[in-house]
């Protein structure tokens, strides 16, 4: 069965009359991700821009975005009110998704760069090596983080040393692919060191070795092939991380867990963007080599409709599939509720509904939120509101663009809320995991935080971010006896040792407080020297935790590590 699963893919795959059309996706921590955020609350009514709860973000989409804008400008007019820095971003974002705009270098001469090394070497400021020829486009770049940060009451170094490759890529306009290749090193602070011996899981990463005393060896390979089968329907198929929602966190799907396998449809018409997304996971995970894991496998759904030129809200539906090594077919079909199907085939599939929204207001703010629903038993629910199943989560935040006229200073809020045993099941195959780290808050359960975050670009090449996390979270007991109180979704729920009686917050009260501050100064094209300082305290019984960590960096095509869980 698991075989005719992928013989099901390679067919949609290599099935040539299908193709029609290409994009790239932009990856989720590129620089671009917040100038589109912005841009789409100053717009505010733009109705490509408010579809934008499924990320990585389609290049092509947002490019012919992009060049919307630049057309107004052009035109002397500015209805989003973009500043200075904005257009600055608007300019570097066009120039470095030349390959989708309708613009070229012949109207922006700046997208080429002063002093080229030859005709594919360095051609534009933001390509190492760059090929632009009819029916074939190539850029290829290195990858690298290099973190240097001192934690206090511990002798060791703490470091993030990456190196790699990253490339993207269009064949004759019809086969978009990326790929991006890292080998790692990392010695973490006090909390991602205790993470990986409470999860066995190297945050956001898959299979790790032992690197010197205290650190972690692992590879981080993605990368995908994409394709319209119509002019609205996207497929990719590829190993990376998917993220759905507004907000700093999601409650229904983010990419704090490690990359994975799937197959992505993406059908964006009028105004409705509907996402299909068929995940291969893992239930556990165990450093012995030369075994094969076991499997499990996922279905998402997310439906998002703009109610209103300001208003987008969307559906959401998932399900974890019950059986290790094994596809269910039923769960293909894109246009049914999995809870019905779920019930046809008397499976003990974990399947989990949400809904989502946001709303722009007057072109400087945003209000959003999600709700998460695990379990649904209303005669238990008016019985009992501490029973164990009551499994629901919620998020509510608002961001705040120009603050009080300031350009480019940004504020964002926000609050989540997740009852104990949300996401866990009877065991590691449906619990909502990979890897043994869960897929959507990277605190699990029976947990309450609020995220404060400001974010300053004063100047065109500067990027300040300020951001403050308090949490509270009831933890399960380990001594003398284990406890389970709902807050790792990685124990089954069935080791619960009663019923009901489960509040927000019971069993061991950690109480959590996280401040990050990083300046970020763009030296060349996506080559950034960053300065940060962390500080994290945890309160729970036993003693007090303190983090304090000073660090620099440079990195260059890649993402910070800034250990926020």
């Amino acid at each position: 069965m698991q075989n005719r699963g992928y013989l099901l893919v390679a067919a949609i795959i290599l099935c040539p009359a299908l193709v029609l059309g290409q994009t790239t996706f932009i990856p989720l921590w590129a620089k671009d991700n917040g100038f589109l955020d912005r841009l789409e609350i100053k717009a505010q009514v733009d109705n490509d821009l408010n579809l934008s709860a499924v990320k990585p973000y389609m290049r092509k989409a947002y490019v012919q975005v992009a060049d919307s804008f630049r057309a107004l400008l052009l035109n002397g007019q500015n209805p989003a009110r973009l500043t200075k820095v904005d257009e600055y971003n608007l300019n570097r974002f066009q120039a470095n998704n030349s390959e989708f705009s309708r613009y070229t270098a012949a109207d922006f001469p700046n997208w080429k760069s002063k002093k080229p090394w030859s005709e594919h070497f360095f051609p534009t400021p933001g390509n190492f090596i760059e090929v632009n020829t009819k029916d074939f486009y190539l850029s290829v770049n290195p990858a690298v983080n290099q973190q240097q940060s001192l934690e206090k009451d511990f002798d060791k170094r703490v470091f993030v040393n990456s190196k790699g490759v990253t490339a993207r890529g269009l064949i004759a306009n019809k086969i978009g692919f990326h790929f991006f290749l890292t080998d790692n090193q990392e010695q973490g602070p006090l909390h991602y060191r205790q993470f990986v011996d409470s999860m066995i899981a190297v945050p956001g990463a898959g299979f790790y070795k032992s690197f010197k005393q205290n650190g972690y060896d692992y590879f981080d390979a993605r990368g995908s092939v994409s394709w319209n089968v119509t002019k609205y329907i996207n497929m990719q198929f590829g190993y990376d991380k998917n993220f759905i929602g507004n907000g700093h966190r999601s409650l229904l799907l983010s990419d704090f867990s490690n990359n994975m396998l799937f197959l992505k449809f993406n059908t964006r018409i009028w105004k409705i963007n509907y996402t299909n997304l068929f995940m291969e996971l893992f239930p556990t995970f165990g450093r012995r080599r030369d075994n094969l894991l076991d499997r499990k496998y996922a279905a998402m759904h997310h439906f998002s409709i703009n109610a209103t030129k300001w208003l987008n809200v969307g559906l959401f539906e998932s399900i974890i599939f019950g059986r290790a090594n094994r596809f269910d077919f039923s769960y293909l079909l894109p246009v049914i509720f999995f809870r019905s199907i779920e019930q046809q085939n008397g499976s003990p599939d974990n399947a989990n509904i949400g809904f989502d929204f946001k709303a722009n207001i007057a072109k400087k703010f945003q209000a959003y939120g999600q709700f998460m629903l695990d379990e649904l038993n209303i005669s238990e629910l008016r019985k009992d509101k501490t029973w164990w199943g009551n499994k629901q989560a919620f998020q509510l935040g608002g961001k705040y663009v120009d603050v009080f006229g300031i350009p480019n200073l940004d504020a964002q809020v926000e609050y989540n809320w997740i009852r104990p045993f949300t996401y866990s099941h009877y065991d590691s195959v449906a619990a909502y995991n990979h890897y043994q780290q869960p897929l959507a808050h990277p605190r699990g359960s029976n947990t309450s935080e609020v995220i404060g975050i400001l974010k300053y670009q004063p100047l065109n090449k500067l990027y300040l971010q300020a951001r403050l996390n308090y949490w509270q979270q009831g933890l399960d007991s380990t001594r003398p006896n284990f406890v389970n109180n709902g807050a790792n979704p990685n124990v089954p729920n069935n080791l619960r040792k009663k019923n009901s009686g489960y509040r927000m917050l019971d069993g061991v009260l950690s109480k959590g407080i996280m401040a990050y501050l990083v300046a970020s100064y763009e030296i060349k094209e996506n080559l950034f020297i960053d300065a940060s300082m962390l500080y994290r305290t945890l309160e729970k019984a036993g003693g007090k935790q303190n983090v304090i960590m000073p660090g620099i960096g440079l990195r260059w095509n890649m993402f910070r590590r800034d250990y926020d869980f």
